[in-house]
């Protein structure tokens, strides 16, 4: 890969090989919940309450199918607790921080292109 004024040119095979990683990742975190409840979860934590709480528009079927489908991926596990009644806590693992920086660069991104929109309505 060479970057010559701040553009990145692939060759064909690289490309081939980029599009190849960017579809394995997309196809472990699609959707809209995936990122937004691992970094819930990174940040702290959380009961399955907690969780529907923070991440707002998210119900409770999608955010059961959500959490199962992230613990069988490694990205959080569930920790059940013999309390009465049953607790349950969620925490992510060590392999969902391997995604901080991705979700670091879409939050900068997001807050820009936010802005960029606003801008764009204001004209």
């Amino acid at each position: 890969m060479k970057d010559t004024n701040k553009e990145l040119l692939l060759n064909s095979e690289e490309c081939a090989g980029s599009l190849r990683n960017v579809l394995d990742a997309l196809y472990v975190l699609n959707g809209k919940w995936k990122l937004a409840l691992i970094l819930s979860l990174i940040q702290s934590s959380k009961r399955f309450n907690e969780i529907q709480h923070e991440v707002t528009g998210i119900s409770s079927k999608v955010l059961d199918k959500e959490l199962k489908t992230l613990e069988l991926n490694g990205f959080i596990t569930r920790n059940v607790y013999p309390t009465k009644p049953i607790t349950i806590i969620y925490e992510a693992t060590e392999y969902s921080m391997t995604l901080k920086g991705v979700m670091a660069e879409l939050s900068v991104w997001g807050k820009w292109h936010r802005e960029k929109i606003k801008e764009s309505m204001r004209k």
